[in-house]
Order: C-alpha cells, then sequence, then structure tokens
C-alpha cells in the first residue's frame, strides 16, 4: 500500500527532523534587525536625557551660569556665618563664662558694696580684654545665669508659702523677668545708636550688666520673707543705690562718646550722649527690681 508523501511518509520524516531555515534577508533592508536578541527596557527614554545634560555641560554659556551661581551661593553662605558668629560666636559666648569661686565671691561682694572700689577700667592684654577670673572688672554671665535661677526658685518657695504656687504662675514670673532683661538690653542698644555714643559695648556686655539685678532681687525677697515687708524695703533701698552705682561707674568705663572737634580742634560735647545713657540705664533698675519682686512679698 502506498503512502502519500503528505501523510506519514519518508518525506514528512525528512521535512520533520530538518534544521530551521532562517527567513529570507529583505533586499531592501541596509542593517540588520537585532532588537529580538534585546528586549526593550522601560527606562529606554533615560538616554535622552543624559544627551541632553551632556549636551547642556557641553555649552560655555551654561558652564558659566553654573560656575556664577556656585560663587554666588558661595558667598551667601560666608556672609550668614560671618553674622552668627558675629552675634554668637561660641568663642565669644566662653569668654563670659571664664569664671572661678574666686571670681565670683568678689564679684557679689562688689555689687553689693561698690563704694569703696577705686579702679572700674577693664584690663586689656594685647587688645583683647582679659577673662573674667583674670579682672573683677569684666562682665561675666555666670552669675547672671546662676542669679536668674536662683530667683526663680526663691519665687516658687515665695508663692508656696503664701498658698499661691501653681506652675502658670511661676512660669509667668521666669518669663517676665527674662524679657525684662532683654527689653532693656534693646532699648540700651537703640538709644546708643540714636546718640551716636561709640562704644565696644556687645549685646553679650549689655545682658550681663543688666543681669546683675537678679542679685538684688534675690536679697529683696529674701529680706521680705525673713523680715516681713520693712526688710523687702530695707533689702530692696540697699540693693538698688548699689546697683546703680555699680553700673553708673561701670558703663561710663565702657561708653566712649563720638567726639568730632570743631574747627577750633575742641570736641562738639559728645558726653551728653554717654552721661544720658549712663544715668538711664542706672535710673530704671530700681523699677524693674520693684516691678519683679513685690508681688512676692506680703
Amino acid at each position: 500500500m502506498a503512502y502519500h508523501q503528505g501523510y506519514g511518509g519518508q518525506g514528512s520524516k525528512h521535512r520533520g527532523r530538518g534544521p530551521l531555515v532562517p527567513p529570507a534577508p529583505d533586499p531592501h533592508q541596509l542593517f540588520d534587525d537585532t532588537s529580538a536578541g534585546f528586549p526593550h527596557a522601560q527606562g529606554t527614554p533615560a538616554s535622552g536625557i543624559d544627551m541632553g545634560f551632556n549636551t547642556l555641560l557641553a555649552d560655555p554659556m551654561a558652564n558659566v551660569a553654573v560656575a556664577y551661581g556656585s560663587s554666588i551661593a558661595s558667598q551667601s553662605k560666608d556672609i550668614v556665618h560671618k553674622e552668627i558668629h558675629r552675634f554668637m560666636s561660641v568663642n565669644r559666648l566662653k569668654y563670659f563664662f571664664a569664671v572661678d569661686t574666686a571670681y565670683v565671691t568678689k564679684k557679689l561682694a562688689l555689687l553689693l558694696f561698690p563704694y569703696a572700689h577705686q579702679n572700674w577700667e577693664v584690663r586689656y592684654s594685647r587688645d583683647t580684654p582679659l577673662t573674667p577670673r583674670q579682672d573683677i572688672n569684666a562682665p561675666d554671665l555666670y552669675i547672671p545665669s546662676m542669679a536668674f535661677i536662683t530667683y526663680i526658685l526663691l519665687a516658687g518657695i515665695a508663692l508656696g508659702l503664701q498658698q499661691r504656687f501653681s506652675p502658670e504662675v511661676l512660669g509667668m514670673c521666669a518669663s517676665t523677668a527674662f524679657v525684662w532683661v532683654i527689653i532693656e538690653v534693646l532699648a540700651l542698644l537703640l538709644s546708643l545708636y540714636l546718640v551716636t555714643v561709640q562704644s565696644d559695648l556687645t549685646p553679650f556686655d549689655l545682658l550681663a550688666f543688666s543681669g546683675y539685678k537678679y542679685v538684688g532681687m534675690i536679697l529683696a525677697v529674701l529680706g521680705g520673707l525673713l523680715f516681713g515687708s520693712d526688710g523687702y524695703y530695707v533689702a530692696l533701698a540697699w540693693t538698688s543705690c548699689a546697683l546703680m552705682y555699680f553700673l553708673a561707674r561701670s558703663l561710663r568705663m565702657k561708653l566712649h562718646p563720638s567726639l568730632v572737634p570743631d574747627g577750633m580742634g575742641h570736641p562738639r560735647g559728645g558726653g551728653r550722649g554717654q552721661t544720658y545713657v549712663t544715668l538711664g540705664a542706672a535710673a530704671c533698675q530700681p523699677l524693674i527690681v520693684y516691678w519683679l519682686t513685690f508681688h512676692l512679698v506680703r
């Protein structure tokens, strides 16, 4: 029986086992198609972005613009750092806390008994003021900081003895005492600017001088707690007078009026601004001390 070539014959077996013949290439195709061996990736547009970025960098004007922007950013950063170090320099702040036990003892005695002190001039070493531990006339922030904390604790005790203690009232006492010192410092800075007084006072110096009033406030509250209202007013009067004298003598050595000579070579009276600022700062101390302490004594 004969089999047809298309059904199971030898021709069909030869056709099934033979190699696959690739399709004939298109005579009009210039390059081989290799896309079948390289599947398309989802991020194919990245090559276009890279080409655009390289083209941008290759542009001379773009390079100049990038360099100019970098220089402006660097200059702005330097200016910001300079201003920060001007007002909040860490090294400058360390200077005001360079104290020891001997200095604290002598400074507290000077704040309470300033009348016998003779030399109020701040000493310098190579145009740099000596640290507080080396010069008793140098301002510091250690005593004001510790006195502020002590005042808050003493205020809490006074309020507790009067059955008026609460966290809100104590927080109000602390914030009020701090805000008044900040207002005083800003007022002094504004006064120095308005009267055109040339001085080497910094905001830290003014903060230190303004913070010394906390020592008098502590003694006034202690006098009221121990001896009643009479003790309070006696302590308030003594500490206020001592604080005024201390500030007047200290600021007098720190403030330097702007003396502009006239045609005859004589100064044009620049000392009035110095006198007004000094007396005004000293005269405000008893008022602020009384305002911050009178409600703690009954």
